[in-house]
């Protein structure tokens, strides 16, 4: 099984359109899950919706699966001037119901010993009564991650009222973890303690996946490209 996220800007207009147009198993070969959503920024402070930029997140049996879908699916031709990665999941924390997804722990050892690039996709069915104290939460993790030089894109994921969501590619595993459960910051570790404590969602999944495969460019440039890429000056698993 892989994984395809899909990022385009499409216009105020053509957004609701392509929100409603998410493709089903039943009359797409091969696909075993989709989601249309709208976008917004991972960045300290209150959500941020992005305008007229919509992603589709989606499971298929495989490549073949996918290659069919992006040759002939209607939708497809709407999001074909964005960005596509393809994903290969390689280890999941929590679970989503409607996406039971199978890991490769060979493909999960060999991004360790790599350690290149990393995409993380995190999905949650948001509990309406822990919005607030999730949102604030999430304000602190996101501004750390997004001052973070290791992170190279990311985006919010959200279908009101309850999906939320994040897409993050990151230079490297190391730096990833670093983020995460390093002495640097620990507004992440203080969000997962808050929701092991009280759940946030009724459900929620971690995804780490290796991006394998792109096509196209997202705010001028391609993450996976660029995450291969190391900065100047700087080492990504300082303490």
């Amino acid at each position: 099984m892989i994984l395809s996220v899909h990022i385009a800007d499409l216009g105020v207009r053509s957004l609701p359109g392509v929100l409603r147009a998410r493709p089903g198993p039943a009359d797409t070969p091969g696909l075993r899950y989709a989601r249309t959503t709208f976008t917004g920024a991972v960045a300290a402070g209150p959500p941020r919706l992005r305008p007229g930029r919509a992603a589709l997140i989606a499971a298929w049996e495989d490549d073949a699966a996918l290659d069919r879908f992006l040759a002939a699916g209607p939708l497809a031709r709407q999001l074909a001037g964005g960005w596509l990665v393809r994903l290969r999941p390689v280890r999941v924390a929590g679970a989503w119901g409607p996406l039971p997804v199978r890991t490769d722990p060979a493909a999960d050892a060999a991004l360790t010993e790599e350690d290149g690039p990393v995409a993380v996709l995190t999905l949650g069915q948001l509990r309406l009564r822990r919005a607030l104290p999730f949102l604030r939460a999430s304000s602190a993790a996101s501004g750390r991650a997004a001052a973070d030089p290791a992170l190279v894109a990311s985006l919010a994921l959200a279908r009101p009222p309850r999906m939320v969501g994040t897409f993050s590619v990151w230079r490297s595993v190391s730096a990833m973890r670093q983020y995460a459960y390093g002495s640097a910051g620990p507004q992440h570790r203080n969000a997962v303690r808050e929701h092991q404590a009280d759940p946030f969602h009724h459900e929620a999944a971690f995804l780490r996946c290796r991006p394998y495969g792109t096509r196209g460019l997202l705010d001028g440039r391609e993450p996976v490209t660029a995450a291969s890429v190391a900065p100047p000056h700087a080492s990504r698993d300082r303490p």
